[in-house]
C-alpha cells in the first residue's frame, strides 16, 4: 500500500497548470468578466471620498453620484467651490488612482 509522503499532499498545488494569482487579483478578473468593473469603480469613489480628498474635504463636499464620467460633488459654500476648482486635477488623479482610469474623466462642483 503506498501512503502520502510527510508534507505532501495529492491533487495540492498547480492545477492544469496554471499558476496560482493573488485573490484580489482572481476577483478583479471575476469583476471584468461579469461586466461590473466600472460600477464597482463607481462605487469606490462615492464610498471612499473622504479617504480621497482627506477630513476637511470631506466635511464641506458630498461625492453625489457619476453620469456618463462626471463625478457630480456638492460643495457647502461658493469659497469652498472655487477652491476645489483650482484642485480639480490634483483631485481627479485621487479620484482615478482608487476607480480605475477612465472610470471618472471630470469632476463638475456644484
Amino acid at each position: 500500500m503506498k501512503t502520502a509522503r510527510a508534507g505532501h499532499r495529492k491533487g495540492r498545488g498547480r492545477q492544469h497548470g496554471r499558476t496560482p494569482q493573488p485573490i484580489s487579483g482572481a476577483l478583479e478578473q471575476f469583476a471584468k468578466d461579469l461586466g461590473i468593473s466600472r460600477p464597482l469603480g463607481q462605487y469606490s469613489v462615492l464610498t471612499s471620498w473622504e479617504e480621497i480628498v482627506g477630513e476637511q474635504i470631506a466635511r464641506v463636499t458630498r461625492a453625489e453620484r457619476i453620469e456618463d464620467g462626471v463625478l457630480l460633488v456638492r460643495v457647502a459654500t461658493a469659497p469652498w467651490r472655487a477652491e476645489l476648482s483650482l484642485r480639480r486635477g490634483e483631485i481627479l488623479e485621487k479620484v482615478n488612482a482608487v476607480a480605475g482610469k477612465g472610470i471618472v474623466r471630470e469632476i463638475r462642483f456644484r
